[in-house]
């Protein structure tokens, strides 16, 4: 089987965008139904010095549709811009992951096969091939965040499941 850049990054990546939208739909409905005001999720941290909900919902699409761009670009630096403060916000910055992704062909993904990426934060600087860029650093990254905002949906108690994470499966036929 030959190896294709887009099979391993984008189309896992539309799956669980497609999900984290789905979970931040569920969380918006909980808030609805259970009068629980939205700063209370948006705001959740599963630790005092984690990240709250909205950074890793943010964070989840941009190490999606933002790493393809780096790689695009050759550069890569995470963003410092502030997540989003609504669900709603939240759900258009998912929203236009989803649709930068999609339009990705296989032909230009896999294309970048090969492509130098210069990766700098803070003073750190490392240098990757495109592919090393994303299965070693993007996605790893990407799912960390998307499985962290589950949990922290979980934790505040969301009836929520793995079925809810895994989303919509690839499967034959």
């Amino acid at each position: 089987m030959t190896f294709s850049l887009h099979a391993a990054t984008v189309q896992p990546m539309l799956q669980v965008l497609g999900s984290v939208t789905h979970l931040v739909r569920k969380a918006e409905a909980h808030c609805a139904e259970h009068g629980v005001a939205e700063r209370e999720i948006i705001a959740a941290r599963l630790a005092p010095d984690m990240l709250p909900f909205t950074y890793q919902v943010k964070s989840a699409a941009e190490h999606s549709w933002g790493a393809l761009n780096a790689v695009r670009e050759g550069f890569a630096t995470p963003s410092l811009e502030a997540p989003p403060k609504t669900f709603a916000g939240l759900l258009e910055k998912l929203d236009a992951a989803r649709q930068g992704l999609a339009a990705l062909t296989p032909a230009e993904v896999d294309s970048l096969v090969g492509k130098d990426v210069h990766f700098e934060f803070k003073g750190v600087h490392r240098e990757f091939l495109a592919e090393g860029y994303l299965m070693s650093y993007a996605l790893p990254n990407f799912y960390f965040h998307a499985v962290t905002a589950y949990d922290l949906l979980r934790a505040r108690g969301l009836a929520i499941g793995k079925k809810d994470f895994l989303g919509e499966l690839r499967v034959k036929g």
